[in-house]
């Protein structure tokens, strides 16, 4: 058994730092920005062809937040290849495994994320827009020097919670042929025949990096809650 803990354990190591926290990062940084801009777009008061866009936007969250994960990754990984566009994708849409993931799972995060940022936005009172708008503020202003860093208190809890709920996600990527943690363990457990051991060594390396982000998740909310005004 030690032994082939001491085998395996670099290799799953090595699958987490090269392909799970970064497909985790990527993902989550791009999905924040698509979250951002959605929870904007669906707070404008903007009328007219805005409400097209509006629309979108809240057809995007639905579709996103009505359907599994595992079933977006194979739609984007192996469902695009057969989307022919004559002149522009003649061969289909071939991506790679890890943009695939990335695409995916930015897209399903940045649906779940528009959500929490929306409503942290909206838990700002009014009065503090109508504040600053007096002052001679415009409204961007107001958003990004008023609203949004209010906001963000708010919504990091919820939001750390998705980055830490991405990286435990991320094992999903095995199913389209990415070497994260999960998928060098299925390959590992080919080899030794030992699938409880190697499936309970990953877990408890998951659970390390999940505990990490916990703690690091905690020190920023006291560091927020110190800098934050007092009522």
């Amino acid at each position: 058994m030690w032994h082939t803990i001491q085998s395996s354990l670099p290799e799953l190591l090595a699958a987490g730092f090269k392909y799970t926290i970064p497909l985790a990062l990527v993902s989550f940084f791009w999905g924040l920005l698509i979250a951002l801009f959605v929870a904007l777009i669906r707070l404008s008061r903007q009328k007219g062809a805005f409400r097209i866009l509006k629309g979108i936007a809240v057809f995007y969250v639905w579709l996103f937040r009505s359907t599994p994960l595992l079933v977006q990754l194979f739609i984007v990984f192996f469902g695009l290849p057969h989307l022919v566009i004559p002149g522009v994708f003649p061969d289909g849409v071939q991506l790679k495994p890890f943009t695939a993931g990335v695409i995916t799972f930015s897209l399903n995060t940045g649906a779940y994320a528009s959500e929490t940022i929306r409503a942290a936005i909206v838990s700002v009172p009014k009065g503090q827009w109508e504040a600053a708008e007096a002052i001679g503020m415009t409204r961007l202003q107001v958003l990004w020097r008023i609203i949004l860093p209010q906001a963000l208190r708010v919504a990091l809890p919820p939001l750390a919670n998705s980055f830490i709920s991405l990286v435990k996600d991320t094992s999903l990527a095995a199913s389209i042929t990415i070497a994260e943690m999960f998928s060098v363990a299925q390959q590992i457990t080919a080899e030794n025949y030992e699938p409880l051991l190697m499936y309970i060594i990953v877990a408890l390396i998951y659970a390390l990096f999940t505990t990490v982000l916990s703690r690091l998740q905690a020190w920023m909310e006291k560091s927020l809650a110190k800098t934050a005004p007092v009522q």
